[in-house]
Formats: structure tokens, C-alpha cells, sequence
């Protein structure tokens, strides 16, 4: 008894050691948008095996498969909790995921990709472009936006894919839509989705906001071939069979959507045939846009001093 006395008076005397640590995969990336990326959301079905499982600002789907389930990006590190919750909400387990594709390798996507891969035992799959930069984390100057872009916690191991290839799990089949321009490596992602008879094609698009940064300009020689691409993306969307439109930022209205939907699975507001060509069109005129503003200031950097006074009054 004594003995025990002194051991015990010795563990409580004893400085206990910190049990937690820091998890170097789950750090905070600062940014001014997180307060609306991050707004806490439902997890909810969109359509047959395809559910929302993000954030009001960044979406995540999720596909249930006959032997496991599918990620659709991640979102920031600061989130991979909360989608971790919402899956567990579906009565799913996080380590159900088989494959966690991503759509671009910018920090508010991938982000979150190399703690969820390590959580579920995932495996990441990327374009070829993209997946140098997942691995170490940070865009390379033939990324329109590097200039402002923040780095992320690298990816070990990315599986590749090639435009149009497919990725098969269980009883669904995904295939990968390569849509360069607002990253290199910008990839899409289509499957077909069924609920009650009714099969739907579904589309989770990259983004295709030709946004620059610093010095960048689409009209420079050394990235026309940048804008080019671009094109080619828009064409696709026009293409691709399209009844549903998930994009990785929601666009406007998807909130109203999905309180919608909530309420009544039909009519369905996300079916809606004429989205992906919309989307397409949004954009190619927002580059359209870009390209002239880049014209008009490359044009105004080359009128010689004086001209043009005589018509100034």
C-alpha cells in the first residue's frame, strides 16, 4: 500500500505530456472567402447515387457504388471534418471511399484532398497536368492565377487520367472530361445517375473562369495557346450529354435548388438539359471580355505621347 502511495503521488506530481498535436494536413488556409465557402450545409441526394456532401460554397459530391464510394474534390483542409461529418451523416463511413477525383489542383479544392486521402485510404485520380502540382502542392507559372494562389498540403500519390478515360467502380462508370483553361490541368467528371426508373447524365464541371493573376495575360504569345484550350473546353460543354450540372463552386440559385429539393424530390431542379451549354456560354463570353481589356490596354501602352490631342476637346 505504501509503495502504491508513493506511485501515485508521484504519476499526479509528474507533468503530463500534451496528448494532442497539430495536424500538419488539417491546417487553416487564410483566405477572405472562407466565411462563405466554408457556410455549414445538409448533406443532401441530388439525384439516384449522387449526393452534395460540401459546403455551401465549395461542393463535394459523393457517388455510392456497388463496391464503395466516390469523392469529387475536397475543398479547404479547414473542411475535411465537415465533409468527413456529412458523410458519416448519410450512414456512410469515410473509409467507404474507394477514389477521390479532383477537378483542379487549386487550394480550395485539393486542399483537403491529402487529409482525406490519408483518412479514407483513397486514392487520388488527376489529369497528368494536374498531378505534379498536387504533389508538391503549389501551382508553376503556366497557371493563370499562380500570382495569388496559396500553397496546400502536398498529395503522396496521384493516380492519373487521360482525357476520356474511364474509371470504373463496382456498377458505375466515370469518365473524365478534360477541360483546360482555368488551370491546365482542369478536369471534368461525367456519370450517369438513376433514381426511379429515370436516368439522368451528370456532369461535375472544373471551373472554366478565365480569371488571371499578376502579369498573366491570355493574349500574350507565349499563352495563346492557353486560351485556345479554352475554347476546346467550351466546345465540349456544348457536347457532353448533360442533364445535371454540378460545378465546384455552386453557381447562383444551386442554394435555392437544393432547399427545393428538400422539401420534394419532384420535380427535380437540377435536371435541367440546358445547363452545361449555359455554363459554357457564360464563360466564353467572360473571356471574350478578358481578351478585349487585354487588346485595349496593350493598345493604349502603344499610342506614342501627344497623340490623339487634337480630338481631346
Amino acid at each position: 500500500p505504501m509503495q502504491f502511495a508513493m506511485s501515485l503521488l508521484l504519476a499526479l506530481s509528474t507533468p503530463v505530456a500534451a496528448t494532442t498535436s497539430v495536424d500538419p494536413l488539417l491546417q487553416p488556409i487564410p483566405t477572405e472567402h472562407a466565411a462563405e465557402w466554408l457556410a455549414p450545409q445538409e448533406p443532401t441526394r441530388i439525384f439516384g447515387n449522387t449526393w452534395l456532401v460540401g459546403y455551401g460554397g465549395l461542393n463535394v459530391a459523393l457517388i455510392r457504388t456497388s463496391a464503395g464510394l466516390i469523392l469529387i474534390d475536397a475543398g479547404l483542409p479547414q473542411g475535411v471534418r465537415g465533409v468527413e461529418a456529412n458523410i458519416r451523416k448519410l450512414g456512410f463511413e469515410p473509409r467507404e471511399v474507394k477514389f477521390i477525383l479532383s477537378t483542379e489542383p487549386h487550394f480550395d479544392h485539393a486542399g483537403g484532398l491529402a487529409a482525406l486521402a490519408r483518412d479514407t485510404g483513397a486514392v487520388v485520380v488527376a489529369s497528368a497536368a494536374a498531378a505534379p502540382v498536387l504533389q508538391r502542392g503549389r501551382s508553376g507559372p503556366e497557371d493563370p492565377q499562380m500570382a495569388w494562389l496559396e500553397a496546400f498540403p502536398k498529395v503522396d500519390r496521384v493516380r492519373t487520367l487521360g482525357d476520356r478515360e474511364v474509371l470504373q467502380l463496382g456498377d458505375t462508370a466515370l469518365t473524365a472530361q478534360a477541360t483546360p483553361g482555368h488551370t491546365p490541368g482542369s478536369m471534368s467528371w461525367t456519370w450517369r445517375s438513376c433514381e426511379t426508373g429515370k436516368c439522368a447524365a451528370v456532369v461535375f464541371a472544373a471551373s472554366l473562369n478565365p480569371l488571371t493573376a499578376g502579369s498573366y495575360r491570355f493574349s500574350d504569345p507565349v499563352h495563346r495557346d492557353d486560351s485556345a484550350r479554352f475554347r476546346q473546353s467550351f466546345e465540349r460543354f456544348r457536347t457532353l450529354p448533360c442533364d445535371i450540372l454540378l460545378t465546384s463552386h455552386p453557381q447562383p440559385g444551386d442554394a435555392a435548388k437544393l432547399a427545393q429539393l428538400r422539401q420534394q424530390r419532384a420535380p427535380n431542379p437540377f435536371v435541367d438539359p440546358g445547363a452545361c451549354g449555359r455554363y459554357a456560354q457564360k464563360y466564353e463570353a467572360a473571356l471574350e471580355r478578358k481578351l478585349g481589356e487585354e487588346s485595349a490596354v496593350r493598345n493604349a501602352a502603344d499610342v506614342p505621347v501627344g497623340a490623339g490631342r487634337l480630338d481631346s476637346h
